[in-house]
């Protein structure tokens, strides 16, 4: 997490941030999961992760990312967060059909893709957007859920 601006004080970015840390905690579960091999385990690991997951990158996506990508350097950057949301999605599938030694893969991109955004691409949005551009994040994200700030 980027401790170094302040980006985090601007509401919604450190509700992502937050929602990162109880993604990466409940892949502990994940990991656990995949290592004893129950395919029963996994899934139910699974679902808690893309239970968390798939709320926080479509409120990412249709909120701060759609307003950044109208910047043009920001355009290529946002394309390849929303390629990479598409691939843990994918990743998590795979582990859920019984590929358990995916899982390291799988953390890795995560852990990756949250270091892009809380080291870069959240600090440059706090530069880059304005009030009113603030003001469309916060109209078009959807509430969090309990399940995403558990």
């Amino acid at each position: 997490m980027c401790t170094y601006c302040g980006c985090e004080s601007i509401e919604v970015i450190g509700r992502f941030m937050a929602e990162h840390t109880a993604i990466i905690n409940a892949t502990t579960e994940l990991r656990r999961a995949c290592e004893g091999g129950d395919p029963a385990e996994v899934r139910a690991a699974v679902d808690g992760v893309a239970h968390l997951l798939h709320p926080h990158t479509e409120a990412e996506e249709v909120g701060l990312f759609t307003v950044m990508r109208r910047q043009e350097e920001f355009t290529e950057h946002i394309d390849s967060l929303c390629a990479e949301h598409t691939t843990l999605d994918a990743q998590l599938d795979r582990i859920a059909a019984g590929e358990h030694d995916l899982f390291a893969a799988f953390e890795h991109d995560l852990r990756h893709h949250i270091d892009r955004e809380d080291n870069g691409l959240f600090p440059a949005s706090a530069i880059a957007l304005e009030g009113p551009d603030w003001a469309e994040v916060d109209e078009t994200t959807p509430p969090a859920t309990p399940a995403t700030t558990a």
